[in-house]
C-alpha cells in the first residue's frame, strides 16, 4: 500500500492518475530544490510527470534538468507516496502518484528551462520546514 499524504480525495471528484518522478539531491549538507513562483511560492523537490512512453529515470533527468538546469548521477528510487490535488497549470484534479529518488547533482549546465522555476540550495535541516509538500518532507526526513 503506498502512503498517503494531505487531504483524502473529494466525492464526486473524478482524479485522472498523473505518475511523477522527483528527486531529494543532497550535496555537502545542502540540498537542491527548486522554487516555483506561482500559482503560489513553494520549494519543492525537483521533479514533475512521466510523459506517455518515457521512463521513469528518464523522466527524472528530463525534469530536474528543466527545473534545476542540473544534470544528475547515480539516482537510487526510496519509494512512492500518493496525494490528490487539483493542478492549476492543466487544469485537473489528479492522484498524483510520487516516485522519490536520491541521486548526486553533478554540475549545472545552465538556469532552469522550466517557466517560473529556480534553482535554490537549502541546508539539508530545513528541508522539513522549507519543502511545501507534506509527501517531500517525510522523505527528505526520513533519507536525509
Amino acid at each position: 500500500m503506498i502512503r498517503r499524504f494531505g487531504k483524502p480525495p473529494r466525492r464526486g471528484i473524478g482524479y485522472r492518475l498523473r505518475p511523477g518522478v522527483y528527486a531529494l539531491l543532497p550535496l555537502s549538507g545542502r540540498l537542491l530544490v527548486t522554487f516555483q513562483n506561482a500559482p503560489v511560492p513553494e520549494f519543492q523537490l525537483p521533479g514533475g510527470g512521466i510523459d506517455p512512453g518515457e521512463s521513469p529515470l528518464r523522466a527524472l533527468h528530463r525534469e530536474v534538468f528543466e527545473e534545476t538546469g542540473w544534470r544528475i548521477g547515480a539516482p537510487r528510487r526510496l519509494g512512492a507516496y500518493r496525494r490528490f490535488t487539483w493542478m492549476p497549470d492543466y487544469q485537473i484534479w489528479a492522484e498524483k502518484l510520487c516516485q522519490v529518488y536520491v541521486a548526486r547533482p553533478v554540475r549545472p549546465l545552465g538556469p532552469p528551462s522550466e517557466p517560473g522555476h529556480a534553482a535554490r540550495w537549502i541546508a539539508v535541516e530545513d528541508a522539513r520546514s522549507t519543502l511545501s509538500n507534506e509527501g517531500d518532507r517525510s522523505f527528505a526526513a526520513r533519507f536525509l
